[in-house]
């Protein structure tokens, strides 16, 4: 890989790459967590081919993270030795997984984000960041057809999962604005020509949603996206759990390897 753009806020851009990674691994690991549960195989082997493919992603965002950051982790520092108070996911990707239908919910509405996200980063000025994307762009298209494709089927299906996907959307659509909420790193990636706006997605996300929304059946909440948590680094009690079992065996074995 080539250098890092000498003109770049150092640690904006590790801010950046960190959403980025925490966002694939917290999701990642809450998709995995239906390995074995799934309500059939096909599915099964679906949802964890997908974690899989988060948590492949979240080695390139956080190994560049900790790259740039230049303190001497890698990766796995960053996926295993932070607190809670450190991660910078949104929290739509740590929302329980409840039922089969309210995971694809979730992950249809972050896939919807998810994919012009990263066809914005194959255009930037950083060639690692534009690798990285172009490596992950093809995965994600995939998700997001799966996902869409399940949430219309579901939707559209019969009164009782009808009724579940609407009570997801319900609960999880409060949770959408965060992905649009920019900050001061934010912009600092914005002028130094390495990500996009957040806000400048919002219109491609929201025309994808209301399509897929639309052929399931499912009606929009009546209010538009309240940024339920909002705040970088404040997180539900949910993450708090997540970490636990995500983390365990490295806090328990430092440095272990096998």
């Amino acid at each position: 890989m080539t250098a890092a753009l000498p003109d770049v806020d150092r640690a904006a851009f590790v801010e950046f790459l960190t959403r980025m990674g925490d966002n694939t691994l917290i999701l990642g690991h809450r998709v995995s967590e239906w390995c074995g549960h799934a309500p059939v195989l096909e599915e099964d082997i679906a949802l964890a081919n997908t974690a899989l493919d988060l948590i492949g992603q979240t080695q390139f965002w956080l190994g560049l993270a900790a790259e740039v950051e230049g303190a001497g982790r890698n990766a796995d520092a960053l996926a295993y030795l932070r607190d809670a108070g450190a991660f910078r996911n949104v929290l739509l990707v740590e929302r329980p997984n409840g039922d089969f239908g309210h995971t694809i919910l979730r992950q249809f509405l972050f896939d919807a984000w998810h994919l012009p996200m990263l066809r914005a980063l194959e255009r930037s000025a950083d060639p690692r960041v534009a690798e990285i994307a172009a490596k992950a762009v093809k995965e994600v298209a995939y998700h997001l057809e799966r996902s869409g494709d399940l949430v219309i089927r579901l939707g559209d299906g019969t009164a009782e999962s009808h009724a579940r996907m609407q009570a997801a959307l319900d609960d999880l659509w409060d949770y959408t604005g965060e992905l649009f909420m920019a900050d001061a790193s934010d912009a600092a990636m914005v002028a130094a020509g390495i990500a996009p706006d957040p806000a400048s997605l919002q219109a491609v996300w929201l025309a994808e949603v209301r399509a897929v929304l639309e052929e399931a059946t499912l009606t929009l909440p009546a209010s538009t996206y309240s940024h339920k948590g909002g705040k970088r680094g404040v997180h539900s009690e949910y993450l708090g759990f997540i970490l636990a079992d995500m983390q365990f065996l490295q806090r328990a074995y430092p440095g272990a390897v096998w």
